[in-house]
């Protein structure tokens, strides 16, 4: 009989994960949806396959096979409640830290709560069964490759970490009798590495160390990272939440958000990501390499560049201490620093706007000083510029959301009184975190800047779908016309009711005679300074950065006459006209 293995590819990704982690002893039990993976995995000599029909006595079996031949183990059977007879074998194995995976087979989770035969719930397991639980559902696009094959190399890498145990897979089958595929196809396997000595060589070519945001590094993880760029052609890709300030420090943003030029200083041949969520989406984007190392002390499989290699559960100490010397000359951070000048230099003249403020305070900030930004429009427009580097920065970028970035400052402000602390905020993040300027807590030492527009401007920038509504998006989606409407007295008369200096500049003369007002170090009281811009301004201003570099000619004359066609005949018809032309 001429069978092989199955086309379901998301099937294909387990087989090929299990092969690659050696595993091979696999006790089965007769059922439908998991008919694909038994079938496929019975046409592979690598398997080792047994036969029990009770679940029960399977769960079982497995724990004695793992525990005699000290292998992990594979059960597998179909829906329904043959699955919930898989729990005391599971139970057993979690106590005592054996490798016995289970993979249930499923008609697809979409269909629980609609009365289908042998569909039944399986999303919530007790706590004391599994070590990790995953569910693959049918693989259909490269989005669902790349969730699958993750959560894949998760739940098989449980079975060995940290002492072991049972992990489930719930694996999602349409029941394709297709076992034409003579071989599997590749796979990413994705390996944890816990040790130092199994640290793999570093590959030859150009490195990007990308650090998100991050704990203050200490001076010797400073040096070490210096050390590993200079003996191995690496450049840190940092921005203002990375607080990494060695020698190598690059700051991307400003190249990265450029719409129509893609520096070849983004194409590298190893990412070392260390650290967490990163706001600098622009870089982020055009970051191209064929293999991603993550350094973490958690040891989580996190593949933000989608092409995670290796995991190194250890500290960025033990990697770089732990690696061998290099020997090549550094060349790339000259290459990025000198791209950043030479960008830095053609920046045009823009509007009165948050990336106005940050490009005319961003060499003026006082050394020794904490700066903090609210999320998004803030943190952006001063990402595009150097920061002196014993200016320590931050911004809540963990959660992402508006809403406590003035109580974070003052927190920050409480614990180095002896500093000045400064935050970069816009207004719905700054009236959403209004209640803490009444805090007793707030001293001298705070300096806020309101940057108020009176909207979330986000929603109004060119390069945002709610612009598309013009002023109506100001209706809800930007949520304009809350708080006074950008009244010049409300937070005035609030902040100084409360102890407050208060300053104010409508345009760039006002902003230019009163920051340095703003920016001193000593004061008898702390100092708000409230800007007022507008939302067409911001976006002309962001339009403009990321526009430094123009498209070619013939570029700008089909982009002038797609918006012209847009503003005569409206997106509607236009969307009708694309559909005939492609019939």
């Amino acid at each position: 009989m001429n069978t092989h293995y199955t086309t379901d590819r998301s099937t294909q990704m387990v087989l090929s994960v299990l092969k690659a982690y050696g595993i091979k002893k696999i006790v089965v039990s007769p059922g439908t949806t998991n008919m694909a993976f038994v079938a496929s995995a019975q046409s592979d000599p690598c398997f080792e396959m047994y036969s029990s029909v009770d679940e029960r006595s399977a769960a079982y079996i497995a724990c004695g096979l793992s525990q005699e031949s000290g292998e992990a183990v594979v059960i597998s059977c179909t829906g329904a409640t043959a699955s919930r007879d898989y729990m005391p074998g599971l139970t057993e194995a979690y106590y005592r830290k054996l490798p016995v995976l289970a993979i249930t087979g499923s008609h697809g989770e979409y269909l629980i709560g609609h009365l289908h035969p042998q569909v039944i719930d399986r999303s919530v397991t007790p706590n004391d069964i599994v070590r990790y639980s995953a569910n693959i559902k049918e693989t259909k696009c490269p989005d669902d490759e790349w969730h699958n094959n993750v959560e894949i190399n998760k739940a098989v890498s449980e079975l060995f970490r940290h002492g072991g145990g049972p992990v489930h897979i719930n694996l999602e089958t349409m029941h394709s009798g297709n076992f034409a595929c003579e071989e599997l196809p590749p796979c990413r396997v994705i390996k944890r590495i816990t040790s130092v000595a199994s640290i793999p060589s570093i590959p030859n070519g150009k490195i990007a160390i990308v650090i998100g945001s991050h704990r203050h590094f200490s001076q010797k993880e400073t040096d070490l990272i210096d050390k590993f760029c200079s003996e191995y052609n690496a450049v840190v890709f940092a921005d203002h939440t990375s607080n990494y300030n060695g020698k190598y420090s690059f700051n991307s943003a400003l190249l990265g958000c450029q719409f129509h030029y893609n520096s070849s200083i983004f194409d590298v041949d190893l990412i070392i990501h260390i650290g967490e969520v990163s706001a600098d989406v622009y870089s982020y984007s055009k970051l191209k390499s064929p293999r991603t190392w993550r350094i973490s002390e958690d040891g989580e499989m996190r593949d933000r560049f989608r092409n995670l290699e290796y995991v190194f559960e250890m500290s960025v100490e033990q990697f770089m201490e732990g690696i061998a010397k290099g020997s090549s000359v550094n060349t790339l951070y000259n290459e990025c620093s000198l791209e950043y000048k030479t960008m830095f230099s053609r920046i045009p003249e823009i509007p009165f706007s948050n990336i106005w403020i940050a490009n005319t305070l961003h060499d003026k900030m006082p050394e020794g000083s904490l700066l903090y930004f609210s999320i998004l429009n803030s943190l952006r427009a001063w990402n595009f510029f150097d920061i002196h580097s014993s200016i320590t920065t931050s911004c809540n970028v963990g959660g992402f959301g508006i809403d406590g970035p003035l109580s974070t400052a003052l927190g920050a402000a409480i614990a180095c009184p002896d500093k000045t602390t400064f935050i970069v905020t816009g207004d719905l993040a700054f009236f959403y975190d209004l209640n803490v300027l009444g805090n007793r807590h707030m001293d001298n030492n705070m300096r806020i800047l309101l940057i108020n527009n009176g909207c979330g401007t986000e929603f109004r920038n060119y390069d945002h779908p709610a612009s598309y509504w013009g002023e109506e998006a100001n209706l809800y989606m930007a949520a304009g016309g809350h708080f006074g409407k950008q009244s010049r007295k409300l937070v005035k008369d609030f902040v100084e009711n409360l102890g407050f200096e208060y300053l104010s500049a409508s345009s760039k003369e006002d902003f230019m005679e009163v920051y340095p007002k703003w920016i001193v170090t000593t004061s008898d009281k702390p100092i708000m300074l409230e800007v007022f811009t507008n939302s067409a301004d911001e976006s002309v201003a962001l339009d403009r950065f990321r526009n430094i570099v123009p498209p070619p000619k013939g570029q700008q004359i089909k982009e002038q006459i797609k918006i012209t066609v847009k503003e005569l005949v409206g997106n509607d018809i236009l969307t009708q006209v694309k559909k005939i032309i492609k019939k």
